[in-house]
Formats: C-alpha cells, sequence, structure tokens
C-alpha cells in the first residue's frame, strides 16, 4: 500500500504504485493516496482498482484506474484535517460527475475540474475509468482561495482553447511519473500548476460579465506584483500609482480577500525563493543572492520569514531537493 498520508516533500518521491485486489484494499488505498475519503460501491464484490502516484515539492500526481465506486469527503473528514489542498481531475477515459458548491460538472474524456479538500464534495464513477488527480496546497498557485472557489465543480475542457494546449502536457506528465522523481521533477511540478493557474484564470476571464471589474482589477494588480517581486520599491504606494487608484482603495481590495498589501507581496516573494532553492540550476547560488534576487535585502530577516512560513530553514530545503 501507499504511504499514510499525502506526501509532504520538499524534494520529489519515487513513483509507487498500489493494486487493489478487493474493494477493502481500494478503499484504503485512495484515503492514504489523497485525503480520508468515504468510499462506497453498488458492485464491490468483484472490484479491481490501481493507483500509480509520484511527488514533487508536495504537488502530488496520481492516475487513478478502477470500476465503478463513489467517493465523499464527508463534513466528519474535513474535521480532522490540518491542510488544505485543491484537487485537479482530468477525465482520461470513462465518465465521472463532480458534486462541490451546489454545482454539478459531468466530466468526460479530456475535460478537468477543481475541487477544494476543505469543503464536502463527491465524486461519482459509473463505470470503469481513468483519471489524473494532482493534488496541491493552496498557496502554490497565484490565485487566491476565494477567486479559485469560483470554479470548484466547473467542467473546463481540454479540447478547445487553452485547455487544448494544457491537456497535453497534463496528460504526457501522468504518462511519464518517473520523471517527478528526477532532478526536474519540482520544475515539471510547478509548470503543471503555472499552466492550470493560467487555465483558471482564463476560465474566470472568460465567465466575467460587467460585475467583475472588481475581479479584474485584482488579476491586473496580482500579475504586477508578480512581474516586480524583485524591485525593492514595490510597495502599496507604488502598485495604486500603477493602476490609477488610491492606496486606501488597494488595501480595501486586499482586505475583502482576507490579506494584506505586504502579506501578498511576502508571501509571493517567499515562494519564489523556495522555488529557486529546490531548482537543482540554482544549487551553487548562495541562498543570501537568492532572496536579494526576490526582493529580501536582509539575509538574517529573509531566513525568520522564511522559516516561519514553511517551518523549514533555506538551507533545509535546499538540502531536500538536493537529495530527491
Amino acid at each position: 500500500m501507499l504511504s499514510s498520508s499525502p506526501p509532504q516533500l520538499s524534494g520529489s518521491s519515487p513513483v509507487t504504485t498500489s493494486i487493489a485486489r478487493n474493494f477493502s484494499e481500494f478503499r484504503t488505498a485512495v484515503s492514504e493516496s489523497f485525503v480520508p475519503l468515504h468510499v462506497t460501491s453498488s458492485h464491490p464484490d468483484p472490484f479491481w482498482g490501481r493507483i500509480r502516484s509520484a511527488s514533487a515539492d508536495d504537488v502530488h500526481v496520481s492516475e487513478v484506474n478502477a470500476a465503478q465506486h463513489v467517493v465523499e469527503r464527508t463534513p466528519e473528514l474535513i474535521a480532522r484535517a490540518d491542510r488544505h489542498y485543491f484537487k485537479l481531475s482530468l477525465m482520461l477515459a470513462g465518465t465521472g460527475m463532480l458534486i462541490q458548491d451546489d454545482r454539478e460538472a459531468v466530466l468526460q474524456p479530456g475535460d478537468l475540474a477543481v475541487y477544494d479538500t476543505h469543503r464536502p464534495y463527491t465524486l461519482v464513477f459509473d463505470d470503469d475509468f481513468r483519471t489524473m488527480v494532482v493534488m496541491f496546497p493552496k498557496h502554490l498557485i497565484d490565485l487566491p482561495p476565494e477567486v479559485v472557489a469560483q470554479l470548484t465543480a466547473v467542467r473546463m475542457s481540454g479540447k478547445t482553447g487553452v485547455g487544448s494546449i494544457i491537456v497535453p502536457f497534463l496528460a504526457q506528465l501522468v504518462g511519464n511519473l518517473e520523471q517527478l522523481s528526477g532532478t526536474t521533477g519540482t520544475r515539471l511540478a510547478h509548470s503543471a500548476l503555472d499552466l492550470v493557474t493560467t487555465m483558471f484564470a482564463n476560465e474566470l476571464d472568460v465567465n466575467r460579465g460587467p460585475a467583475s471589474s472588481h475581479q479584474a482589477l485584482m488579476q491586473r494588480i496580482r500579475g504586477y506584483i508578480d512581474a516586480n517581486l524583485a524591485s525593492t520599491d514595490l510597495g502599496p504606494t507604488q502598485i495604486a500609482s500603477a493602476h490609477f487608484i488610491s492606496t486606501r482603495h488597494l488595501h480595501g481590495l486586499f482586505r475583502e480577500q482576507g490579506t494584506t498589501v505586504s502579506s501578498w507581496i511576502r508571501a509571493r516573494r517567499l515562494e519564489r525563493c523556495r522555488r529557486d532553492l529546490l531548482n537543482p540550476l540554482y544549487a551553487d547560488r548562495p541562498v543570501a543572492a537568492i532572496a536579494a534576487r526576490w526582493g529580501f535585502v536582509d539575509a538574517a530577516h529573509f531566513s525568520r520569514v522564511f522559516k516561519a512560513a514553511y517551518a523549514e530553514s533555506p538551507s533545509d530545503v535546499r538540502a531536500a531537493g538536493r537529495a530527491a
């Protein structure tokens, strides 16, 4: 069987395969591979299922191939959780239905949908199927959870538009899971998340109406921040000026999303530093140089805030990346 909890590694993990010989084994494997889930089947005997998984930098990629069953994430199971994830499903064969937040998405091969492990959801598979599941902590993508919440259980097609570019990459990734456990695994994992974020942003933009200009402004502001993270002058005054709004309005926009301008900038800078620390291309670059590259001019301050954010020092993260 797989490990008893989702991988929580800074580096990469080997490909693991769990082959269920009966429904009881499959039910256990599902909860061990992802988060605790309630799994039922109207045809539990005989039953077959297989889960192949690999991880890189807390991005957990799995291929699930199984017979008919239903998966539920219940309030009771959620109450036991101490980590919050998004999960993205890409149907590869068969049909599935995702239910969350009073929405339903029927997924055919090539369709994607996102869901939140910290709110109840149901997945229904009426026949044999094969799907890719990408599970990742919410902080690893550039969109606030409140924004992504608008897309839970919304079908996104991989056959047209941006989806037709992104889905082939994801399908190739799940077909080559061993690449995640190599030296380039972290970069591949983050490339996948960057593409997924692009697809989410595009989907939100397509569905935006006149009433969502507020959201469009926030997307522009977040993009501006990411493009200027290296600037030591980046702050509320510069950001507000660049978008022709007052600093008071800017602070209000971030307050509505449960954060502050400075907290968002710091979190984005820390995440870029963490990616670089895990990147083998920067293995010989001093930690202080990486911190300075992303706007941290005080190395000691950087080490303190980094450890507070990730419960690991920058050097520990770099060591884990080298050991992967």
